[in-house]
Formats: C-alpha cells, structure tokens, sequence
C-alpha cells in the first residue's frame, strides 16, 4: 500500500514538473520585449519594466497559451505582496488601502491559474497598478476575459500590458503611486497567420464596446514612447503595427482593402469637417444673437 501511494506521487510530481517546465518554455520561447527596457525584472511566468517615480510597472509582457488558460484550476489568492525583485522596493498594499482604487492587475490573476507559482506570481505589487473600481472590474475584465478565450482559439498569444501616464489622477499612499489616466494592452498571434491588435482606456467606467477603444500599435507607441515587437522584420512590423484590423479577433469581420480602408479615411475626414463647420456657424450665430439682444435692451 505505502509503495503504491508512494509511485503514485512519484508520478504526479514528474507529470507536474513537466508541465511546469512546459509552460516555462512555451513561455520563454522568443521576447518580444518593448524598448527601451528601463529597469527589468524577469519573474517565471511574466517580465516588467519598473518604474520607481511612478511605484508601478511601465509594462508588463507575458506569453499566453491554450494550455494555460485550459489548465487553470488554482484559486485565486489574493495574496498581494511587496516584489523583492525590484531593487528600488515595489509598492506595497497598503498604499491602496481606502484609497477609492482597486490594486488593477496588468498580467490577471485568472490568466495565472495554471499553477501556484503562477497565481503568486500575479500578486506582487509590480503587478498591480490604480485602477477606477468601475474599470478595473468592467471593461476591463472584459477584456482579460476576451483575450483568454484568444489564447484558446489561436493556441499561442503574446500580450504587453501597462499603464499610459498622461492625464494622471493624482497619487496615492506613502508610496505616492501614480494614478495612471489610461491603460494599454498589445496582443500578437504568433502563430503563421501572425495578426496584432492594441487597445487604449482611460481610466474610468465605460459601457462601450471594446472595438471603440481599439488603436493601432503605432499609436500606443506615440502614446508611452515604448517600441514593442522590434523584432520582428521590418516589413512585417510596419504592416501589423499601423492599422487597426479585427478581423480574426472579433466575429464578424473581414480584411479590408486598401481601398475600402482608404475611403473610411476619407469619409472620417469629410464627416469631422461637417461637423467642425457646423459648430463654428452656431457660435458665430449664437454671438450675432447676444449682440442684438443686448442691442434691444439699450
């Protein structure tokens, strides 16, 4: 009996170890890494770019697999912990306690719930950054959700998360973290019908859909000053990278052609000077209305 008990944990730790080694690989397979790094820390399942002035990550990149998000069965710890990795000292959980901000995550709990390691991982504070309560558990989430059932359809995705620190909300703690006025999140298939898609929220509720706040990978980078995918060729980057396209992410669209795109442009275009013409008559109208009026009354 004790020997049957015995080879029966032998085996479940080997399959276990396996699987761990696995997903490390799968994990570690080729960085993406956006440049310039800053101050690096390279945890097992994820890396990030700290930022001391700010007490949160600049980004957070990690690599998502159909595995890991079929695997997940770890509870959620919500163990929030100080990261030792970070040399300068991360920010700590008390520096959100009553502040009104939840502790956002950047790499979510529930895409790290394929082992405990991972789960622990999720919850150091270089994870975590200010987020409004309606945003971090609306659109948000919405969009963690949206992206696993990615890594599930296209087996392997890379994903680079972070805050955008224009139009901060003031700071927060002894720490003095950041509160950042917007989020991004880059998402590459890596797989051979490789495609990209980028997202910019302000920091606040919203009952949008999330393709309003799709963007091109260009305009990210404008926004955080961070080139994310250098290494792919040039051709192929320049191509992902400077459109917004969502077929093959949402049902329901196609490729454009340049064509069709070129005219969307156009229409955009046309349809924004309507719009700002119209405005500039009803002021003009609206002043040449106070005039008379205070005309009459003298």
């Amino acid at each position: 009996m004790f020997r049957t008990n015995k080879s029966r944990s032998v085996k479940l730790f080997t399959a276990t170890f396996f699987l761990i080694a696995a997903q490390v690989i799968a994990a570690k397979a080729i960085d993406y890494l956006p440049v310039p790094s800053g101050d690096l820390v390279r945890h097992i399942y994820y890396t990030l770019s700290y930022n001391e002035k700010n007490e949160q990550a600049n980004w957070v990149y990690y690599t998502l697999t159909d595995s890991m998000v079929i695997n997940r069965g770890e509870e959620r710890s919500n163990s929030f912990r100080m990261d030792k990795m970070v040399a300068t000292g991360s920010a700590k959980s008390s520096d959100y306690t009553k502040s009104g901000y939840d502790r956002g995550h950047l790499c979510p709990a529930a895409d790290m719930g394929f082992n405990p390691v991972a789960m622990q991982e999720s919850f150091l504070m270089s994870n975590i950054s200010p987020q409004t309560p309606d945003f971090n558990r609306g659109i948000w989430k919405e969009l963690e959700t949206t992206v696993r059932n990615w890594a599930k359809k296209e087996r392997k995705i890379v994903v680079v998360t972070g805050p955008v620190f224009k139009d901060d909300k003031g700071s927060i703690g002894q720490e003095e973290v950041l509160v950042p006025g917007y989020f991004f999140k880059v998402i590459y298939d890596t797989t051979d019908d490789s495609k990209l898609i980028a997202f910019v929220f302000p920091n606040a509720k919203s009952d949008r859909p999330l393709t309003d706040f799709a963007v091109s990978t260009d305009e990210v980078e404008k926004l955080t000053g961070y080139d994310f995918f250098s290494l792919l060729p040039d051709d192929l980057e320049s191509k992902l990278e400077s459109k917004v396209e969502f077929a093959g992410w949402f049902e329901g669209y196609e490729p454009a052609s340049p064509i069709a795109q070129q005219a969307q442009t156009d229409s955009e275009t046309v349809s924004q000077d309507f719009y700002f013409y119209l405005v500039l008559i009803l002021v003009i109208l609206m002043v040449v209305l106070l005039v008379f009026v205070k005309g009459r009354k003298r």
